[in-house]
C-alpha cells in the first residue's frame, strides 16, 4: 500500500487593503455649483465689497446716463434751434462738478457732515421761499420750482432740500439716541415732523408732487430706522395718504395722471400720450434694442425723452437687456447702501446712509414705475441717469457720503490699511511676490517649495 502524497496547501488569496481616502486637502474649494456659490457668497461678504459697489454702481450709471442723454436729447435740441450736443454739453458739465462733490463728500470726516446739516437746511429753506417771489422764480411746465442763475442755468432748490432734510433728521435723531429720547413718541416726531411739513409745504407750493412724495420716502425711513412703533408708523401713514388725496383730488392735472396707470390708448384730449408712447418706446426695444441713436419715440412722439422718460429711450434703444442693466445697478447700489448702515455703529451713519439709500432707492422707484404704467407721472428724474444738473449735484455728494461712510466700516477700514500696506513702494514689488500670474499671489518658501 503506497502512501498517497499529500496535496499542496493552495495559497490564501492576499487580503486587499482598502485604498487610502486621502482627506481633503485644507483650504481647497468645493468643486460645481456648490463651490460657484461658496465662492460667491464668500466675494459678497468681503469687507471692502460695499465700498467697491457704491464706488462702481453709480459710476456706471452716470456714464451710461450721460451717452443716453446724449442719444436721446439731439432732436429735442434740434427742435429747439440748439446744438445737437447741447443738453449732452450741461450734463457733463454738471457731472464734472458733481464728480468734484463726490470726492469732497467722500473724504471729509463725519464731524463735517454733521457740521453741513443746519446751514444746508436753511440754505434750502431760504432757497424754497424765494422761488414764490414774482420775478425770482421760474415756471418750468407749470410748475414754479426754479431760480435762474442768469443764461441757460436754472437751479431748482427741491433737490437739494432732499439732501438737507437727509443730514439734518440724521443728526437730530442721532443727538436723540445718544441722549435716549428716542422711546419717547414726542421726540421721534417733534421737531423731524414739523421741519419735514414745512419743506413739503414750500415745495406744494410750487407744484411739485414728485418731489414731495420723495421726502415723505424719506421721512418714513427714517422714522423705521429709529424704531419707531407700529401705531405711531401707522399714524403718520394714513395722514400723509389723506393729505396726497386731497391735494390729488383738488388738481383736475393730477387726476388725469392717475387715470393714465396701465393706459393703453392716449384717451380723450390725448392725456395719456406720454404714458402710452412710454410703453410704445419699451415694447419696440425687443430683447437687445433697436440700437444706439436709432429710438423713433424721440422725435417729438414721446415729451421729455432726455428726463422723466430717458427709461423708455434706454429701452427702445438697448432693449431688455439695456434696462436690466440699469436695474441691476439701483439694486447694486441700494443693497451696498443697506449694508453700510445696517453694520455701522455710528448712529448718524446709519441715519444719513438709510436716509440717502431711501432716497435713491424711491426717487428711481417712482420714475420707473411710470415709464412701466405702474405709477402715475411724478415728473421726478431717474436718479444720476436723466439730464438736469440741479438733480444730479446733490445726488452725487449724497453718494459721496455713502462711500465715505462704506470706507470707514472698522474691517473696511482694517482690510484697507492692510492693502495699503501690501501696496509696492516706488513701483517696485516687495521681495518674494510672484506678479504676472493667474495665482493667488504667495510668498515663495526659502527652500523653493510652493
Amino acid at each position: 500500500m503506497t502512501a498517497r502524497s499529500a496535496k499542496p496547501a493552495s495559497p490564501r488569496p492576499a487580503r486587499r487593503t482598502p485604498a487610502k481616502v486621502r482627506p481633503p486637502r485644507a483650504g481647497r474649494r468645493p468643486a460645481g455649483p456648490q463651490g460657484f456659490l461658496t465662492r460667491a457668497k464668500r466675494a459678497w461678504d468681503r469687507p471692502l465689497t460695499a465700498y467697491y459697489l457704491i464706488l462702481g454702481a453709480p459710476l456706471l450709471i452716470t456714464v451710461l446716463g450721460l451717452v443716453m442723454v446724449y442719444s436721446a436729447s439731439q432732436i429735442k435740441a434740434l427742435q429747439s434751434g440748439l446744438a445737437p450736443s447741447y443738453f449732452f454739453r450741461k450734463q457733463l458739465l454738471a457731472a464734472a462738478i458733481g464728480g468734484g462733490l463726490l470726492l469732497l463728500a467722500s473724504r471729509m470726516p463725519v464731524r463735517r457732515h454733521r457740521a453741513l446739516a443746519y446751514p444746508l437746511l436753511a440754505g434750502s429753506v431760504f432757497l424754497l421761499g424765494l422761488v414764490q417771489i414774482p420775478g425770482i422764480g421760474v415756471s418750468v411746465n407749470g410748475n414754479q420750482n426754479w431760480i435762474s442763475l442768469g443764461g441757460p442755468f436754472q437751479v431748482q432748490p427741491s433737490e437739494f432740500g432732499k439732501l438737507a432734510l437727509v443730514l439734518w433728521a440724521a443728526d437730530l435723531l442721532a443727538r436723540k439716541e445718544d441722549k435716549k429720547l428716542l422711546t419717547q413718541w414726542k421726540h421721534l416726531l417733534v421737531p423731524l415732523t414739523p421741519v419735514t411739513f414745512l419743506l413739503l409745504g414750500l415745495i406744494m407750493l410750487g407744484g411739485d408732487m414728485g418731489t414731495t412724495i420723495i421726502l415723505t420716502a424719506i421721512l418714513f425711513g427714517l422714522l423705521w430706522l429709529a424704531g419707531a412703533p407700529t401705531r405711531l408708523f401707522a399714524g403718520v401713514l394714513g395722514a400723509a395718504t389723506v393729505l396726497s388725496a386731497l391735494l390729488i383730488k383738488t388738481s383736475a392735472h393730477r387726476m388725469s395722471r392717475l387715470a393714465c396707470i396701465g393706459a393703453t390708448d392716449p384717451g380723450p384730449g390725448d392725456q395719456c400720450w406720454q404714458a402710452v408712447h412710454g410703453i410704445y418706446a419699451l415694447a419696440s426695444g425687443g430683447l437687445f434694442g433697436s440700437g444706439l441713436g436709432a429710438s423713433m419715440e424721440k422725435w417729438g412722439e414721446l415729451p421729455e425723452p432726455h428726463t422723466d422718460f430717458i427709461f423708455a429711450i434706454t429701452g427702445e434703444e438697448l432693449g431688455l437687456a439695456g434696462t436690466l442693466s440699469v436695474l441691476a445697478l439701483f439694486a447694486a447700489l441700494g443693497y451696498a447702501g443697506i449694508r453700510v448702515a445696517g453694520r455701522t455703529e455710528d448712529p448718524f451713519v446709519r441715519y444719513a446712509a438709510g436716509g440717502v439709500t431711501t432716497w435713491i432707492m424711491a426717487q428711481a422707484v417712482i420714475n420707473i414705475g411710470a415709464v412701466l404704467g405702474l405709477l402715475p407721472i411724478a415728473g421726478v428724474p431717474l436718479p444720476l441717469f436723466s439730464y438736469g444738473g440741479s438733480a444730479l449735484l446733490p445726488t452725487m455728494f449724497a453718494v459721496g457720503l455713502l462711500i465715505a461712510f462704506a470706507r470707514d466700516e472698522p474691517a473696511a477700514r482694517a482690510a484697507l490699511t492692510a492693502r495699503l500696506a501690501r501696496k509696492p513702494v516706488s513701483g517696485r514689488k516687495p521681495a518674494g511676490v510672484r506678479w504676472k500670474t493667474m495665482r493667488r499671489r504667495v510668498k515663495r518658501r526659502p527652500s523653493g517649495e510652493r
